[in-house]
């Protein structure tokens, strides 16, 4: 059975029971494609193109590759932490790009790049640009460097939540007030992290671009 491989972060990752209602892109994807296809999620709550390397997590994805595969790589919310041991320069995020390209394609893979989801940090009642910083960017412009496909997954969530209104757009994201949730007693604001409405939401938005992407796997999509 050929395969959706997730390389990634939090924003993706499948989480634990303790730290619902947040919710990963990834554990909802297998909703849009067809049975035909397995996804497997190799997301961690934290990583970066660096520390996912370091902790041996795309050695465990290469492990989990065959030919036929897809290698979905979303990564730059804890790349663009640059005073933390994960963070990377935007030189050193490229060549990290190589090692998950070139790691999928020796064995027959195909690798999708996947630009990080938005941040819900506005600006002028918009979204900032900037809100995963310069890191977007640059994987758009390594992609077109390489021939290799890019999902443009920042700005496909960018325009999906500004056409929402402020708080239509909270509504996908960890907002909990103060005594609602056992996990969260104190409440929490999270503009970075999905809740389940938030995830699905997300997932639709990549298997609709996986779907238009002209890949053989599109037509393995399955949206109503």
């Amino acid at each position: 059975m050929p395969k959706f491989i997730i390389a990634g972060d939090s924003t993706a990752a499948n989480k634990s029971e303790r730290a619902r209602l947040e919710t990963g892109w990834g554990e909802k994807l297998s909703w849009f494609v067809s049975d035909h296809y397995q996804v497997i999620n190799f997301a961690k709550n934290g990583a970066s193109t660096k520390s996912f390397i370091n902790d041996h997590l795309l050695a465990e994805a290469e492990v989990a590759m065959h030919k036929g595969d897809y290698f979905l790589i979303q990564f730059g919310h804890n790349d663009q932490k640059v005073d933390d041991d994960r963070g990377t320069t935007l030189d050193e995020y490229q060549k990290n790009l190589t090692v998950y390209v070139q790691t999928a394609q020796k064995k027959g893979v195909t690798p999708i790049l996947l630009t990080s989801i938005t941040r819900l940090h506005y600006q002028k009642q918009q979204l900032d640009t900037s809100a995963v910083g310069d890191y977007p960017s640059a994987m758009r412009a390594f992609a077109k460097q390489h021939d290799i496909l890019c999902l443009d997954i920042f700005a496909a969530t960018q325009n999906y939540f500004n056409r929402l209104s402020q708080m239509e757009a909270k509504n996908h994201f960890l907002h909990l007030p103060v005594g609602v949730h056992p996990n969260y007693p104190q409440g929490i604001d999270d503009d970075t992290h999905l809740n389940g409405h938030g995830a699905t939401a997300v997932a639709l938005i990549i298997a609709q671009a996986l779907k238009e992407s002209g890949l053989p796997c599109g037509q393995d999509i399955q949206i109503e």
